[in-house]
């Protein structure tokens, strides 16, 4: 428990000191924020500052940092360290500054972002590549539950009945104004993801169960796959996530006051960092106890996400934290799914210059955006895999996300003269990490691991002279 606790310390006492250090470097002023300037009554519309807190907080977390904490975890206490370095370092940094450049410049979508600082170009792809991942997001979380829930329900109520149940609750989030759904049920959800979290926390420190410290468990590994950069990939949403900077600009076009970006941004990421960390720790000792698999009869069985998540609720909280457990598993991930489609009528928006007062502008954009998801849906659902090949291509492309956010981000604080570092480094490693996942995972090129490191290794080089360049050329022009 001693690794576990100083880790949790180091991620509470990051937020007061490193995410002070990283507001001091935006410093946030009384300028006036896109919903008290000119709110529109359905996206920019002024709300609480705790309400905004509670929303982002949901909004990036879903289900990412207990499936992802758990996965990650099957690599040992080697998932403690990236979640603390990952979240304090990484991920938080990259949602405040993501999330303040948004602010500033009227709550506009991160492609928008990464086009005023990459350039055109940067900003085509990043339209498209965006989108398709919110996309991918709507459709990924909305599969899983649909299954669950025709687990649960009569035979003739399938998952593909379920998919359409949750579309029309998409169609109804994405379209009403932000504070009529979102608004009113998030901060609920948001609180009972933090409860589950909590309740975990507790037994904990009430069971002190055998949880392995650093010196004995960091280099095992139960999965068989390199920790990197398998791992850094697994374990997402608890550390960093590109998905979280479509996301901030949802809030950014409802806060009422710039200084609160370090508690609605940064303090979000560090929670969501706790959440995973707790998560990470409890299913540590479950794989160790347990092993990776199981058997039932004669059949090996692997453990999944759901799996864990409801056994270790079940045996450590009983039967009302298995329901609470089994409603998270399925609330979570839809109210995800539905802010992702929000985020891709906003971008689509943005792109085309289509206002969104009126409804009519906004089921312009919505009508074939919900006509793709459904198609990748009922795919998940009708083919064995389908899910799973999903699944591992929104991983890629959520990581790859963050690496475009983060050299946005550099290039933004070497403009302004600003600390830089702070982001490229985060950006070199991560791609190194996404360059080396997509060489040699199944789904990608399955070459070898030498390889994959060795041309991850090449492109990481190629990014960092590419920013010398860039730098030179850009001191000379302001010279």
């Amino acid at each position: 428990m001693l690794s576990f606790t100083i880790c949790l310390l180091l991620l509470i006492g990051g937020y007061f000191i490193y995410g002070r250090f990283v507001e001091k470097i935006i410093k946030p002023d009384d300028r006036k924020t896109p919903a008290v300037d000119h709110p529109d009554g359905v996206d920019y519309i002024p709300m609480p500052a705790w309400k905004i807190y509670m929303i982002q907080f949901l909004n990036i977390a879903g289900l990412g940092p207990i499936f992802g904490a758990i996965m990650g975890s099957q690599f040992g206490t080697a998932s403690f360290i990236w979640i603390v370095v990952g979240t304090i370092f990484a991920g938080a940094t990259h949602d405040y500054l993501a999330g303040m450049l948004s602010l500033r410049n009227n709550g506009e979508s991160l492609p928008e972002t990464v086009g005023r600082y990459l350039g055109l170009p940067a900003k085509q792809v990043m339209r498209i590549f965006t989108v398709v991942l919110l996309i991918l997001v709507g459709a990924v979380f909305a599969s899983g539950p649909a299954g669950l829930l025709a687990g649960m329900t009569p035979q003739a109520l399938d998952a593909t009945f379920w998919v359409i149940v949750i579309m029309m609750y998409y169609v109804l989030a994405t379209l009403l104004p932000i504070d009529k759904v979102i608004g009113k049920i998030y901060p609920l959800f948001a609180a009972s993801l933090i409860f589950m979290a909590v309740g975990i926390l507790v037994m904990l420190y009430w069971y002190r169960p055998d949880i392995p410290e650093f010196t004995e468990s960091f280099g095992i590994n139960y999965t068989g796959l390199a920790i990197f950069p398998m791992m850094f990939v697994s374990i997402a949403c608890g550390a960093i996530s590109g998905f979280h900077a479509t996301q901030s600009p949802l809030m950014a076009r409802c806060m009422t006051h710039e200084k609160q970006g370090r508690r609605v941004f940064y303090g979000a990421m560090v929670t969501e960092g706790i959440v995973a960390l707790i998560w990470a720790a409890a299913a540590t000792y479950f794989f160790k106890e347990n092993g990776i698999s199981y058997l039932v009869g004669d059949k090996e069985v692997l453990y999944t996400g759901a799996d864990v998540a409801s056994k270790i609720s079940k045996d450590w909280l009983g039967p009302v934290g298995g329901i609470l457990a089994i409603l998270g598993i399925i609330a979570a991930p839809i109210s995800t799914g539905d802010t992702a489609l929000r985020s891709a009528r906003l971008m689509i928006a943005d792109f085309l210059g289509i206002e969104q007062r009126t409804i009519s502008k906004r089921l312009l954009i919505c009508i074939p955006l919900f006509l793709v998801t459904i198609g990748i849906l009922l795919f998940s659902i009708s083919n064995k895999e389908g899910f799973n090949i999903i699944w591992r291509y929104f991983a890629w492309s959520n990581q790859t996300l963050s690496v475009f956010t983060l050299w946005a981000l550099t290039a933004y604080l070497t403009q302004k003269h600003k600390p830089y570092l702070i982001t490229m480094i985060p950006a070199l490693f991560m791609t190194a990490v996404c360059v080396s996942y997509i060489c040699m995972a199944p789904e990608g090129f399955q070459l070898s691991q030498t390889l994959s490191y060795t041309i991850g290794m090449v492109c990481v080089v190629i990014s960092l002279i590419w920013y010398i360049i860039w730098r030179i050329k850009f001191n000379k022009k302001y010279e």
